[in-house]
């Protein structure tokens, strides 16, 4: 089911399955049309708008990982887009949406867990939040959380290209990916950008798939065209690692995806809480954090 925040500036909409944001859109004003933002998930390319990601970021060596030497099957990024959450809360301007764990994912991931997304408009941004908590009395919960959201680009269609469009930081930074094979980490690395404040975007760039981000020192993308002034305006505080990606020559969308969590490095299976990235909770202990999106 879809829900609708709503303001005077902005409508979002987020549907219940995955909890995922389906739609930004800007109304209209000053004689210009309303405008979505939010890449709407066609099939053919990429069915995807926002999703969340969790209990694990990325893929894993043969979609497997051992918990107490146990074997488990999780495929990449894990179940949570895929389940159905509940709705708790709704104003006009905040969405709380939970999932818990059930029989089903007891079956590949065998931890208590209770998983909040809040989704908060305020003017032209939105407020995404996330509340991890372990319930269970003797257990630790071993976890990561990610971000997916799909962005269109080029935003006009009409009059753009994606190669009209550029990453824009507030200060000259040095981009260095890790590298990505089949999935996984294979421990390269390429520097894409040395102390500027544009990247060009291309599809080329994305030839060896997501670029994928560790020890940056920004909190902030803009994505921008050189031929526009609309634009989309990411924040995010305290996320260790950071993806960007699109699906491919003529994918007209391009992602922004701050996480708690990375994929595998190649290699063999190894135990859960030996996997990068991964977060740990003791017994009723809770994990929080946010990012906005603004549109212009």
């Amino acid at each position: 089911m879809t829900y609708t925040l709503e303001n005077d500036l902005c409508r979002v909409s987020v549907n219940s399955h995955g909890a995922e944001l389906s739609s930004f859109i800007r109304k209209s004003v000053d004689e210009r049309a309303e405008l979505e933002y939010m890449w709407q998930a066609d099939p053919a390319i990429w069915g995807r708008h926002a999703p969340v990601l969790f209990p694990i970021v990325g893929r894993l060596p043969q979609d497997t990982y051992l918990y107490n030497g146990q074997s488990y099957k999780l495929s990449q990024h894990g179940f949570a887009r895929d389940r159905e959450f509940a709705l708790v809360r709704q104003t006009p301007t905040q969405l709380r949406f939970e999932l818990r764990a059930d029989e089903q994912t007891r079956a590949v991931y065998p931890f208590d867990f209770r998983l909040a997304i809040t989704y908060q408009l305020h003017d032209r941004t939105l407020t995404v939040g996330w509340d991890v908590q372990n319930p269970a009395a003797d257990q630790d919960l071993l976890f990561s959380i990610g971000a997916h959201p799909a962005f269109r680009c080029p935003i006009l269609e009409e009059e753009e290209k994606f190669e009209d469009y550029f990453f824009h930081f507030d200060h000259p930074v040095t981009v260095e990916r890790h590298v990505l094979e089949g999935g996984l980490l294979n421990g390269q690395t390429e520097t894409v950008l040395r102390e500027q404040t544009e990247l060009p975007l291309t599809y080329q760039l994305f030839e060896q798939d997501a670029l994928v981000l560790k020890h940056y020192d920004f909190t902030h993308i803009t994505l921008r065209s050189f031929r526009s002034d609309r634009s989309v305006r990411m924040r995010f505080d305290g996320f260790p690692y950071l993806g960007l990606w699109t699906k491919g020559e003529g994918a007209s969308f391009v992602c922004i995806e701050p996480w708690h969590g990375v994929a595998s490095a190649v290699g063999e299976v190894q135990e859960l809480a030996d996997k990068e990235g991964i977060m740990t909770l003791a017994p009723g202990q809770s994990f929080s954090a946010n990012y906005d999106i603004t549109v212009v």
